[in-house]
């Protein structure tokens, strides 16, 4: 299992605005193979400021099979526009302890 985690900054007073967009954008990410789950999660400091957490089955699931994918390009159009600047993706393991 691979853990992406994106630290979001969304434009100021686009906040309700895109939540309401990544809902949409939910169903899109959700039907994609590979995808286990995700969650959005919102700054209680900072406005405007989103931690996204998508679990994949494997790390080429996200950035072959949905980076690829017709699908991103309709997850692009809904999403893209309210970042400012533009969020860098990481991908993580567990670590077996």
């Amino acid at each position: 299992m691979i853990l992406e985690a994106v630290m979001l900054k969304v434009r100021p007073g686009m906040e309700e605005e895109y939540e309401e967009a990544f809902r949409h954008a939910s169903e899109i990410i959700a039907s994609m193979k590979g995808y286990i789950s995700h969650e959005l999660q919102r700054c209680i400091e900072v406005k405007g400021k989103y931690l996204l957490m998508v679990k994949w089955e494997t790390l080429e699931d996200h950035t072959v099979g949905f980076r690829q994918s017709n699908e991103y390009q309709g997850w692009k159009k809904l999403l893209h526009r309210f970042y400012d600047p533009f969020p860098t993706v990481e991908h993580f393991e567990n670590i077996r302890l």
